[in-house]
């Protein structure tokens, strides 16, 4: 190896340019994290169309959730229309009813049966300058046992067997309840419902079990002991069965009412989580110094304490509001949620059960939404928990 294989650098010019990673903040940082957790971004995505659905879903729509129409009851999201002739369609209800519709799905009328013959199974409706009239003795009289079919429309002596097609219900998109009030909006109103009292709750469960959480945590002794003692008794007795309680006590099945309930007691887990990070960082050097400069013992607190410990509150916070959506539903499921024509996610669930076998879209529904806004928050809690404690960082 000789002095001439390598290339000697002058000290006094700059040297080449080195590639250095921004400085980003502790914020900047976890966006950063969160961006790669593929599930936590679809959680967010989820949690931003379920907000906008409730938000925004009323307000396009010309009807509210207590908007009724009794000859368009139980109509489910698809169904079958047979023709009768050029641009005349027909639907049939599971307990009779025969509707016009259009060729693309959307309800126009009902039509009025003006004779009915339970004898020979055969119901006779009018409506929209013509007469039709329903056969549905097929497999129900002798002589038409093993029919191909159940029913027949029969219209100027010409006889409709086979449905048209299946189409989509343009009216109600996601069905009608027994009611005929419209599912969709019905699911909206809900979501705005569980999403307030979910948002309401936690953020009382935030303002007073940061509260009294970091008190307890920074006082300690009997103190300590003493608030901590009260926790565990609020502890011991099951949340549902504590807002089941107040509820029947209150005897007020209002909005406010369940909110109200279901926050008294909700703070209690957020208490003990705050009283953990305040335990751990109350003799750090940074806290040791705030008091030795004089610093009132308030502003340590909400100062100093609470931000370091924000990162596992907000991953809380997230995980906390399912599970108290889930507890309105479970408290309206059973008939203590909001009075009746409001629906919430549970009482729409209830309302449903009647009708479970024969119409299921009505509970499939308000599952459906309450199973999606659970998954997006526990996916999004789970990657804000990646992202913002330091322990479980990776990359």
């Amino acid at each position: 190896m000789k002095p001439s294989d390598f290339q000697f650098i002058d000290r006094s010019k700059p040297g080449t340019e080195e590639v250095m990673r921004p400085s980003l903040t502790y914020w900047q940082d976890a966006w950063r994290r969160l961006k790669k957790h593929r599930i936590a971004m679809a959680g967010l995505a989820g949690v931003i169309f379920i907000s906008l659905f409730a938000i925004f879903g009323p307000l396009i729509t010309p009807i509210t959730y207590s908007d009724q129409n009794l000859d368009f009851s139980n109509i489910p999201p698809r169904f079958f229309i047979y023709k009768i002739k050029e641009n005349q369609f027909v639907y049939l209800t599971s307990d009779y009813k025969l509707l016009s519709v259009s060729e693309k799905g959307e309800i126009l009328s009902r039509l009025k049966r003006i004779d009915a013959d339970a004898i020979n199974k055969v119901y006779t409706y009018e409506g929209d300058s013509m007469e039709i009239k329903l056969d549905f003795s097929y497999n129900l009289l002798p002589g038409k046992m093993n029919s191909p079919y159940d029913y027949a429309f029969i219209h100027n002596g010409e006889k409709t067997t086979e449905p048209h097609k299946r189409v989509n219900n343009r009216t109600y998109p996601f069905g009608s309840d027994v009611l005929g009030r419209n599912l969709l909006v019905r699911v909206m109103y809900g979501a705005r419902i569980s999403l307030t009292i979910a948002l309401v709750a936690t953020l009382v469960n935030f303002f007073i079990g940061v509260f009294y959480g970091s008190l307890a945590g920074y006082e300690g002794g009997k103190i300590d002991i003493l608030m901590m003692r009260i926790v565990d008794l609020l502890n011991s007795i099951p949340l549902i069965l504590y807002v089941i309680l107040i509820m029947v006590l209150v005897g007020n099945r209002g909005l406010w009412t369940l909110t109200i309930a279901l926050g008294s007691v909700y703070w209690v887990r957020m208490a003990r989580l705050v009283r953990g990070q305040v335990l751990s960082l109350k003799n750090q050097e940074f806290v040791l110094a705030a008091r030795a400069l004089g610093v009132p013992k308030n502003k340590i607190i909400f100062r100093h304490l609470v931000p370091n410990a924000l990162g596992p509150i907000i991953v809380a916070m997230t995980m906390m509001i399912p599970w108290a959506i889930f507890t309105e539903a479970f408290i309206g499921f059973i008939g203590l949620g909001v009075s009746a024509p409001m629906a919430s996610w549970g009482t729409l669930a209830n309302d449903a059960l009647a009708g479970l076998l024969t119409y299921p879209y009505q509970l499939f529904y308000p599952s459906m939404a309450i199973a999606i806004t659970m998954l997006s928050f526990n996916f999004l809690g789970d990657g804000l928990r990646d992202a913002l404690d330091p322990r479980l960082r990776r990359g």
